[in-house]
């Protein structure tokens, strides 16, 4: 195994700013995801916000980020927290966020992990550096306010997935929001989003210039599908990713096409039970339990031969990297009647990303051609460009500071209409410092 060290000398200025708000991006200020900020004022007072790595092929991690005492992790995807075992065991920060995110992390790490064993990628932390930063958790509900010496702070619900936070802050001279990955429209899963009144918003632009199609009419294209499927006597294959989507869909199935024989397999199942024990995180924790009773879930080798005979196999991985969905592929490809249905981005050397561009997805390190009906459907749980924009109005912030965006395509068009409605905007880069008096 061969371990990555960020080792680069960070960037990070020495003393803190003479006046006003240093904010400082380690990773996710001109990317989507990576993401790690530093802000500090003229005290020396600073918070890291997220510490995550990019699961592309090969993985992007962060800069190296100076000594903090404390960090907030805003919600539990890799791309967000997958960095902070190395940030526990070396500088022995202390991790804010939410009951959820905070009981998913050690599932979320230890599968990173493997994933890193299995794919021979560097990683910057080992095992047992998982185990210090289980450690190193301090809880807070939503609503709830603590202190980070001087500086007063909040998190507030960001939608995205359940216990998604927003961190509100509140210095000597300034109100700060950052979004961390936010939606401000329910999902079956969670509440939506809501606006706070702040000088400077720090929001999420993964979807600046793009608005989502109508949830609605894709959720009836998503079901039809399924239908039509079924019908051909076919089984609907459906990667969706553990840590919300799977979820998100099994409640819509259960909805939509309650006679349908649903099972499901994958991590998605053990996220789903933490997600039950913390019913304030969720939309409606009735609707959640009614629809993973109905559902069968797989638990051995029987119940994945049975479930090769079902209407729909929802499974991780959602990009088709490995898991049991790979098992289910393989086994499904052979039958022109079967179906794939990608709920999901898939990111760049993804399987699903192969399938869909060549036809093609590994199976077991053999490229294998794929000769089924595949469609993708976007259930995005990420603001789109036009609720980016209302939000900030609505924060009535002087400044807004767009991160974890494409700078060529999303950032542009998001920065235009923000600049137009009256916001000062700032476009961040990794590795530079910016202060706001």
């Amino acid at each position: 195994m061969v371990f990555y060290s960020p080792g680069r000398t960070t960037t990070y200025p020495d003393t803190p700013p003479t006046n006003g708000l240093r904010y400082h991006y380690l990773g996710g200020g001109n990317e989507v995801g990576n993401v790690g900020c530093v802000f500090e004022d003229n005290k020396g007072e600073k918070m890291l916000l997220d510490y995550g790595l990019a699961p592309t092929d090969p993985p992007k991690y962060p800069n190296e980020s100076p000594p903090v005492k404390n960090a907030v992790i805003t919600h539990s995807h890799i791309d967000h927290l997958g960095m902070a075992p190395w940030l526990c065991a070396n500088h022995r920060t202390t991790l804010h966020g939410t009951q959820l995110t905070a009981e998913i992390s050690r599932m979320m790490w230890n599968d990173c992990y493997k994933v890193s064993r299995i794919e021979g990628y560097p990683l910057a932390w080992d095992k047992r550096d998982i185990d210090v930063a289980v450690s190193s958790w301090k809880t807070h509900k939503f609503g709830e306010t603590w202190t980070n010496e001087s500086w007063k702070c909040k998190l507030t619900k960001a939608g995205h997935i359940p216990g998604a936070a927003m961190l509100n802050v509140e210095t000597d001279t300034h109100k700060l929001l950052f979004t961390g990955d936010f939606d401000t429209r329910d999902s079956p899963l969670t509440s939506g989003a809501k606006p706070e009144k702040c000088d400077i918003l720090f929001v999420e632009g993964t979807y600046g210039g793009r608005d989502h199609p109508n949830k609605q009419e894709t959720i009836e294209k998503f079901v039809n599908k399924i239908v039509e499927i079924s019908d051909r006597g076919g089984t609907a294959l459906i990667p969706a990713f553990a840590n919300g989507r799977t979820q998100d869909i099994v409640m819509m199935l259960h909805k939509y096409l309650p006679e349908m024989d649903v099972h499901v397999d994958g991590m998605g199942k053990h996220v789903a039970r933490l997600q039950l024990e913390n019913p304030d995180a969720l939309r409606n924790p009735e609707e959640l339990t009614e629809a993973w009773k109905w559902c069968r879930r797989v638990s051995s080798k029987s119940d994945k031969k049975k479930a090769l005979d079902a209407d729909c196999i929802v499974s991780t991985s959602g990009m088709m990297d490995g898991g049991p969905s790979i098992w289910y592929l393989n086994r499904l490809r052979t039958d022109p009647r079967n179906g794939i249905l990608l709920t999901g981005y898939q990111a760049k050397g993804s399987g699903g990303r192969m399938l869909l561009d060549e036809g093609h997805v590994p199976i077991w390190d053999k490229r294998t051609p794929i000769d089924l009906e595949v469609n993708q459907f976007s259930f995005s749980t990420h603001a789109g460009h036009s609720e980016i924009v209302k939000f900030a109005q609505d924060c009535e912030a002087e400044t807004v500071v767009v991160y974890h965006t494409d700078p060529n395509h999303a950032r542009p068009p998001l920065v235009e209409e923000l600049e137009s409605n009256g916001h000062t905007v700032h476009t961040p880069l990794n590795g530079e410092s910016t202060i706001i008096d």
